[in-house]
C-alpha cells in the first residue's frame, strides 16, 4: 500500500514539475540578456578597427511558465507583463516576431543613414515591395499571407511604397480579385486574393494586413549588418556608432568597453525603450565602462534616469552618459581621452 502511495505520489510531482515548464501562463516574462561585441555583426567593407568595442545589449523576453512566472517574482530586475502589454489585438505570436525583425531591419536602415551622412558617404534607396506585419482574422488575406511575407508585385505592377499598393487595392470593387506575387522564406509564389469591404469601415476595401515599406539602403562602402533572430529598433544608436567608426580613421572607442541602448530615426534622434535596467545589469556583466542612455530631453522617469537608478542598485562603476541625439555620443567620445 506504502509503495502504491509513493508511486502515484511520484507520478503527481513529476506531472506537476512537466507542466511548470510546458503549460504558458497569460503573461511574458523578461530578464537580463547579454551584451554582444558589435563589430562581429557590423562589417563595413574595408572598414576602420578599432582598439575597443561597442557593444549591443539586450533583454531576454518569452511567454511566461510557472516556473519563470515565480522567478519574475522572487528575483530583481525581472519583470511580468499581461499579454495585451505585448501583442497588438488579434496579434498572434508569429506575427509578434515578425514585427520585431522588421522594427530591427528599419533600425539598421537608419543607423546606415545616419552614420554614412555623418561620415559624408552617400547612400541610395531601393525599394522591394511591401511588408506584412499583420494578416486580420476572417478578412480575404487570412490563411493566404503570413506575417514575414514581402509582396513584390500586384496584378503584375510595382509600387514604389506601401501607400501606391494601398491606393491601387482600395480602388477596385468588392469582390473583384487581385494576384499578388509574394517571397516567402526566398520562395516566390502567386496568391489571389479577393478584395473585401472591412467591418469597421464599409466604405473601405482591402485584402486585410498591416504593412509598411520593405526598402534597403545601397551604400558604399557596402555595409552588412548579420542580427540573426534579434528583433527590435532599440539597438539603433550602437549600430549607428558601430558603422561610423569603421567608416572614420579615429577609433571613438579609445579603447573601452562601449555599451548603450536607443532607438535611433534618419535624422539622428535617440528615443527611448524598454527594459533599460535589465540592459544595465547585461552591460555591467559583459564589462562595459560607458553606458549610453536616452535622455528624453531631461524627463524626471527618462531611461537615463532609470539607468542611473540601476547603475547605483547593482553598484558599478560603467559611466551612464545621457544622449538626445547621434552627435551627443559623438561628441562625448571626441572628449574621451585615450585609455
Amino acid at each position: 500500500m506504502r509503495r502504491k502511495i509513493y508511486v502515484g505520489a511520484s507520478i503527481f510531482i513529476a506531472v506537476l514539475m512537466v507542466a511548470g515548464v510546458f503549460f504558458s501562463l497569460p503573461y511574458y516574462v523578461s530578464k537580463p540578456g547579454m551584451a554582444k561585441k558589435l563589430e562581429p555583426i557590423v562589417q563595413v567593407e574595408n572598414g576602420y578597427d578599432a582598439e575597443g568595442s561597442f557593444m549591443l545589449t539586450t533583454i531576454r523576453m518569452g511567454r511566461a511558465n510557472i516556473y519563470s512566472y515565480l522567478q519574475a517574482k522572487i528575483f530583481d530586475f525581472q519583470e511580468i507583463y499581461p499579454l495585451n502589454a505585448i501583442l497588438h489585438e488579434t496579434e498572434t505570436q508569429e506575427e509578434y516576431n515578425a514585427r520585431q525583425l522588421h522594427m530591427m531591419s528599419g533600425s539598421k536602415q537608419s543607423a546606415i543613414e545616419v552614420a554614412y551622412k555623418k561620415a559624408g558617404f552617400p547612400i541610395e534607396y531601393k525599394y522591394n515591395g511591401v511588408y506584412v506585419v499583420q494578416v486580420i482574422p476572417k478578412m480575404p488575406a487570412d490563411g493566404k499571407l503570413q506575417a514575414g511575407d514581402r509582396v513584390i508585385k500586384v496584378d503584375e505592377e510595382h509600387f514604389s511604397s506601401s501607400e501606391k499598393f494601398i491606393e491601387y487595392v482600395g480602388e477596385k470593387k468588392a469582390g473583384e480579385i487581385v494576384s499578388l506575387t509574394i517571397k516567402r522564406k526566398n520562395k516566390t509564389k502567386t496568391v489571389k486574393i479577393k478584395v473585401q469591404p472591412f467591418k469597421d469601415d464599409p466604405n473601405k476595401v482591402g485584402i486585410g494586413i498591416s504593412l509598411v515599406d520593405d526598402k534597403e539602403i545601397i551604400a558604399k562602402p557596402k555595409v552588412t549588418v548579420n542580427t540573426d533572430e534579434i528583433g527590435g529598433p532599440s539597438a539603433g544608436l550602437m549600430f549607428s556608432l558601430e558603422i561610423y567608426n569603421q567608416l572614420t580613421e579615429e577609433d571613438f572607442t579609445k579603447g573601452y568597453r562601449i555599451a548603450g541602448t536607443g532607438t535611433i530615426d534618419s535624422k539622428g534622434n535617440v528615443g527611448p525603450i524598454g527594459g533599460i535596467d535589465q540592459k544595465i545589469v547585461a552591460a555591467d556583466k559583459a564589462g562595459a565602462e560607458i553606458f549610453f542612455a536616452p535622455n528624453e530631453n531631461g524627463k524626471t522617469d527618462s531611461n537615463y534616469q532609470v539607468a542611473l537608478k540601476t547603475a547605483k542598485d547593482i553598484d558599478t562603476k560603467m559611466k551612464i552618459i545621457p544622449v538626445d541625439v547621434f552627435d551627443d555620443a559623438v561628441n562625448y567620445l571626441e572628449k574621451l581621452p585615450e585609455k
